[in-house]
């Protein structure tokens, strides 16, 4: 018997897309249930040749992988384990590791604060997604669900899987309130899959100035 199911389903998940690919792993010496400093057990990226050339990679660690700890019985965790899509060159063979780096972060923010992130929630990031790229205009991010694979029921309830989109800061600003997806069905056919392209410029132009209203309580900063 498994000691780790939720894991096992994630990847059971991923077989039907994957079922002769091995992916670039990365793995945790000490894990954050035991006093580690990063709240994902595990990333794995796989490269992909279609509809563009990217790797996809995916998150272990938003759910539960080993046990049942929560009390909700119809959700493993926070019910969503992180995606990421990001545009690669066809001859590249090795998956970056910066989106890791990201991910990380972004469990770490709901671990820590307890926010959850949903479908069409948005973030702004301190700067561009890749550090190493400061000209780059993708400084933002929202969420879908992850268009391939959508959901998967583990031994310890439902997992969906959340995945990240970079925005530049006109598509975010447009996205805010409640309107990233609608903004990003009518960009799908320029986004396919959803998948990043951190060289890209905006799809959108800058929103126009819109009157403000106070608000009151905590969140996410950036966060619609």
């Amino acid at each position: 018997m498994s000691d780790r199911p939720g894991w096992d389903a994630i990847d059971r998940a991923l077989a039907p897309l994957y079922p002769e690919i091995e992916p670039t792993r990365w793995s945790v010496a000490h894990r954050w249930s035991h006093g580690g400093p990063d709240p994902l057990d595990g990333v794995s990226a796989y490269p992909r040749t279609g509809p563009v050339p990217h790797w996809h990679y995916v998150g272990y660690g938003m759910t539960e992988l080993y046990e049942k700890e929560w009390d909700d019985p119809d959700a493993s965790g926070w019910g969503f384990e992180f995606t990421f899509r990001l545009v690669r060159a066809p001859q590249d063979t090795v998956a970056p590791e910066w989106p890791v780096t990201f991910m990380q972060n972004l469990a770490r923010y709901v671990h820590q604060s307890g926010e959850s992130l949903e479908p069409g929630h948005t973030i702004k990031a301190s700067g561009p997604l890749d550090p190493e790229l400061p000209d780059s205009a993708i400084r933002a991010a929202g969420f879908v669900v992850d268009p391939e694979l959508g959901g998967v029921d583990s031994p310890f309830g439902r997992v969906s899987f959340l995945q990240i989109v970079g925005l530049t800061m006109p598509e975010f600003r447009t996205a805010r309130g409640g309107k990233l997806l609608a903004m990003l069905a009518g960009l799908a056919d320029r986004l396919p899959l959803y998948v990043t392209d951190i060289h890209r410029a905006t799809l959108v132009p800058e929103p126009k100035p819109q009157a403000t209203w106070p608000s009151w309580g905590g969140g996410l900063r950036g966060r619609a």
